[in-house]
C-alpha cells in the first residue's frame, strides 16, 4: 500500500548511482567522505575520514572528546551486522557519594563531572584498523587541512557559542580564546582554525611512523591517544575547579588512567523481525531496544492504521513510544536487561492492550520478571530549571533548532554498508582543554545518583546513551542504514520513516521529507531530566485536521512549524541490482547526500 503526502509535500529525487553514497550532517564531511571512494576507499575509509572532518566543522555538535554508536554490516553473503560501540565509561572516581557530597542531585549537564571516557576517536580508530584500506595519514588528512587551515563556522555554530558566550569569557577563558577571536562572538561564514586540534592528529600519525603495518601503525595512535598527551593534559586540566551548569565550581574526576583502561570495540547487535524485515539495533546500554519495542507493538496493528500521516497512525505512534520509553528509562541501561522479554510477542501484546482512544498522561512502564521497577524521577518540564551549557543541544520543544548530535551513513560499490551518530564533546559541554583543542563529553548527565537505578552512575559502567543509527536487513543482506541526531527524538523520527518505507511505499528522500512527529511525555535524558506528560510535538505540515484530531483524543500538541522535526540521513543498497541510493535531511538546510 502507498501512505498519504500531505498537500504540501514535495520531494527531491533520491540520489542513485553504483559507486559509492554518503550523506551526512555537513557538506565538508560528505564530500570528505565521498573523495575518499572516488579514489578508491571504501565505506569504512569514507566514514572515518568523515567523522574525524565532523569533529572539525561541526564542533558544537560533536567532538573528540566524545563518543559514537555505529552500526554496519561488510560486503559479502552471509552479512552479519556489528556494533560499532564508542560509548565510554564513567571514571573510576565518579562515585555517587562524591557527587551527592558536593550538593548534586542530579550530574551536571555541563562541565568535567559530567565527562565519560572519551571513547570516539578510539572506535574510529578500531574499525579503520579491522576493516579500512586506507593508512592513517590519508584518511586524517581531510581534517587535518580543515583544523589548520580553516573552515567557514555554521550559523548552528555561532548561534551555539553566543547563547555561552557569557559561561566562556567569565569561567571558561580557553573556550573563548579557541571560538571567541578577538574577543567576540564569530559571525556566520567567518574562517575558524584549530592548530591545536591539527597538532594532536599529527601527533597520532607521529605515533606510528616506522610502524612494521598499517595495523600497527593505527595500534601506536590508538596507544598515544589514550596514554600519550591528550589522557594526561585533559587528566590534569580537570583538577582545576570550573564552572558548572548547576552553578557550582567543580574539579573532574577523570584520570589519564582511565583513559588507558578503556578499549572501543565490537558488540552483536539487538534485532527483531517486522514486515519481513530484519531491524538491527544496539543493545540496551543505548535506546535502541526501545524503537524495536515499539515496533514490535505496532506490528499487530493492519497496514492501513499505521500511516504517520493520519489521525490514527500518529495516535498509535506516539503511544507506542510512550510505553517503549517508560520501558526505557526504567529498565535500560549499562547493566543485565531482559530483552527477550522486552521484545516478546506476549510481552508486546499485553503493551498494545494499553492503548486506547485517549491520549495517555501518564507514565507506565511494564513488568519484567526478575528485574525491580525503579522509577525515575519525574520533574515537570514546566518546573525544570536550566543552566549554561546544559544538555544535548537539541531541538527544542517548540521545534527551535539549537544545534543537534551528527550523523553519518555511507555504502560503497563492494556493499560495505555502516551507519553512525557521533556526539558529545560540543564546544558547549565543559571548558576547552588548554593544548588539545577539543573539551570532554558530559554523557554521564544520562546517569541518575540513585544505586538503585538500572542507569545509575557507577565506575566501568557506560551511562545509556541516545546515540541509536539502525541498520535494516532482508533475508540476510543490509539493504538500508540510516539514523539522525536528536537525542530522545532520534528513534522516535526513525520509526516514522521506517514505517514509511517498509509498509508505504515511500522512498528514503520521500520519507525523510515527509511531516513527523515526537512525543515529549517522558523523562528527558538530559540535564535537567524533564517531561511533559501527555506532550506531543508535531509539524504543522500534518495538517490542521490531522492535529486537532491528536488534541481531542487529549494529546498536548505543540506545532513546530511546517519544516523542523528530524535530522535524517540514510543510503540504501538493491542487493539484487547493486543500486545505491542516499538521501539527506532539507530541515536546517545542513544535510548533505552524494555519490555516483
Amino acid at each position: 500500500m502507498t501512505f498519504t503526502h500531505a498537500e504540501t509535500f514535495t520531494t527531491r529525487p533520491t540520489l542513485e548511482g553504483h559507486f559509492g553514497m554518503t550523506a551526512s550532517t555537513h557538506w565538508l564531511a560528505t564530500a570528505s567522505s565521498q573523495a575518499v571512494l572516488e579514489r578508491g576507499g571504501n565505506a569504512f575509509d569514507a566514514a572515518v575520514a568523515g567523522a574525524f572532518v565532523l569533529h572539525v566543522v561541526e564542533p558544537h555538535l560533536n567532538g573528540p572528546g566524545g563518543d559514537m554508536v555505529g552500526i554496519f554490516a561488510t560486503a559479502g553473503a552471509p552479512s552479519t551486522p556489528q556494533v560499532l560501540m564508542g560509548q565510554g565509561p564513567a571514571p573510576a572516581g565518579a562515585l555517587i557519594q562524591h557527587y551527592r557530597a558536593l550538593g548534586l542531585e542530579n550530574v551536571p549537564g555541563a562541565g568535567a563531572l559530567a565527562a565519560a571516557v572519551p571513547a570516539a576517536v578510539d572506535a574510529w580508530l578500531v574499525l579503520l584498523r579491522d576493516h579500512g584500506s586506507w593508512d592513517l595519514a590519508e584518511v586524517l588528512a581531510f581534517a587535518i587541512d580543515y583544523a589548520e587551515d580553516g573552515h567557514p563556522i555554521l550559523p548552528g555554530a555561532v548561534r551555539a557559542i553566543r547563547a555561552v558566550a557569557e559561561l566562556f569569557q567569565e569561567h571558561w577563558p580557553t573556550s573563548a580564546a579557541l571560538w571567541m577571536p578577538e574577543g567576540k562572538v564569530p559571525e556566520p561564514g567567518q574562517s575558524i582554525r584549530n592548530p591545536e586540534y591539527a597538532q594532536v592528529l599529527r601527533d597520532l600519525i607521529a605515533a606510528g611512523q616506522g610502524a612494521s603495518s598499517r595495523v600497527a601503525q593505527i595500534e601506536a595512535a590508538r596507544s598515544e591517544w589514550k596514554t600519550g598527551r591528550v589522557a594526561e593534559a585533559a587528566a590534569e586540566f580537570v583538577k582545576t575547579p570550573h564552572r558548572h551548569s548547576d552553578g557550582g565550581d567543580y574539579a573532574g574526576v577523570i584520570t589519564a588512567e582511565d583513559f588507558a583502561a578503556h578499549s572501543a570495540g565490537y558488540e552483536t547487535p539487538v534485532s527483531i523481525e517486522f514486515r519481513g524485515h530484519t531491524i538491527a539495533k544496539s543493545g540496551a546500554w543505548g535506546q535502541g531496544p526501545a524503537l524495536l519495542q515499539a515496533l514490535k507493538i505496532l506490528e499487530g496493528y493492519p497496514d492501513e492504521q499505521l500511516d504517520p500521516g493520519t489521525e490514527i497512525g500518529a495516535h498509535l505512534i506516539l503511544e507506542a513510544q510512550k510505553l517503549a520509553l517508560a520501558d526505557r528509562d526504567t529498565y535500560y541501561g549499562d547493566v543485565p536487561v531482559n530483552l527477550e522479554h522486552l521484545l516478546s510477542d506476549e510481552y508486546a501484546a499485553q503493551r498494545r492492550e494499553q492503548i486506547s482512544e485517549r491520549a495517555s498522561a501518564e507514565f507506565r512502564p511494564g513488568k519484567v520478571p526478575g528485574a525491580d521497577q525503579v522509577l525515575p524521577a519525574l520533574v515537570n518540564v514546566a518546573d525544570a530549571v536550566a543552566g549554561a551549557g546544559a544538555g544535548e543541544p537539541t531541538v527544542s520543544k517548540a521545534g527551535e533548532t539549537k544545534g543537534d548530535t551528527c550523523h553519518l551513513d555511507v555504502v560503497d560499490r563492494w556493499g560495505n554498508i555502516v551507519s553512525a551518530t557521533p556526539s558529545g564533546g560540543w564546544l558547549q559541554s565543559s571548558p576547552v582543554i588548554e593544548g588539545l583543542g577539543f573539551c570532554l563529553g558530559t554523557r554521564l548527565q544520562m546517569t541518575w545518583l540513585d544505586e538503585r537505578s538500572s542507569s545509575r552512575l557507577e565506575p566501568g559502567r557506560r551511562p545509556r546513551t541516545t546515540l541509536t543509527p539502525t541498520l535494516v536487513l532482508k533475508d540476510g543482506a543490509p539493504l538500508i542504514a540510516l539514523g539522525t541526531p536528536g537525542g530522545d527524538q532520534q528513534d522516535q523520527w526513525q520509526l516514522p520513516m521506517l514505517l514509511r518505507m517498509l509498509i508505504g511505499g515511500h522512498t528514503a528522500q520521500q520519507a525523510i521529507d515527509a511531516p513527523t512527529l515526537h512525543t515529549t511525555s517522558m523523562p528527558g535524558s538530559f540535564w535537567p531530566r524533564a517531561w511533559e506528560p501527555g506532550g506531543a510535538v508535531v509539524e504543522d505540515r500534518l495538517g490542521a485536521e490531522l492535529i486537532e484530531g491528536l488534541r481531542r483524543r487529549g494529546h498536548q500538541v505543540t506545532t513546530a512549524g511546517d519544516w523542523a522535526l528530524g535530522r535524517l540521513s540514510c543510503v540504501t543498497r538493491d542487493p539484487q541490482t547493486g543500486r545505491l541510493r542516499a538521501a539527506a535531511n532539507a530541515r536546517g538546510a545542513q544535510g548533505y547526500a552524494a555519490g555516483r
